[in-house]
């Protein structure tokens, strides 16, 4: 299980377990259990604020900016925690077909790394920059090549998809591997012509 599996589903038991804990305990004071002396209800009648308790602090200069604060700051953990949850995530596995009826896992960085080391290996590109998404049964690339100023990007272009593309390809069984190939130009410095 991955770092954040783990810590999706630890965010997710404790909020969970905070909501029943507080729901349950309602429920049952409301029910006639007996409320301990510390709790925020003593019976079966009794509001969660009362008029006192939620005017108290009306008054006082730093209670609506600490307020706003406060539910600022849970707003905002609340949207990282959904950024977290549904961005993009890099491919862990990839099911593969050994041929003998059973399916095999290949981890998505080796499979990365070779692409990234064969692209970089043609003629003209300066780096490679591979990532798989997409699910296990069929998987996305997306590759950024970074070229020399003399390459031609169709070239280069034709060159990785006929070389490194179709060599993941074959080797993985995949009947199609999509590609979403990005070319830049490396910056350089100008060339002084005398």
């Amino acid at each position: 299980m991955t770092v954040n599996k783990t810590v999706n589903r630890v965010l997710l038991a404790l909020a969970g377990l905070v909501l029943v804990l507080l729901g349950g305990s309602v429920l049952a004071i409301g029910l006639g259990a007996p409320a301990p002396s510390w709790w925020l209800h003593h019976g079966r009648h009794d509001v969660l604020l009362d008029d006192s308790e939620r005017t108290r602090w009306r008054d006082e200069g730093w209670w609506w900016p600490a307020v706003i604060a406060a539910l600022a700051v849970v707003v905002l953990l609340c949207l990282w925690w959904l950024v977290f949850v549904f961005r993009r995530r890099r491919m862990s596995e990839i099911v593969v077909d050994t041929g003998d009826g059973e399916v095999g896992a290949l981890r998505g960085r080796a499979l990365e790394h070779a692409l990234a080391e064969e692209a970089n290996r043609q003629d003209g590109v300066a780096q490679a920059r591979v990532l798989l998404t997409g699910r296990r049964g069929t998987p996305r690339t997306r590759v950024v090549m970074l070229l020399e100023p003399h390459v031609d990007p169709g070239t280069a272009l034709d060159a990785f998809t006929a070389g490194p593309l179709a060599h993941a390809r074959d080797s993985t069984g995949l009947p199609d591997l999509t590609a979403e190939v990005r070319l830049r130009a490396v910056k350089h410095r100008p060339e002084r012509v005398t």
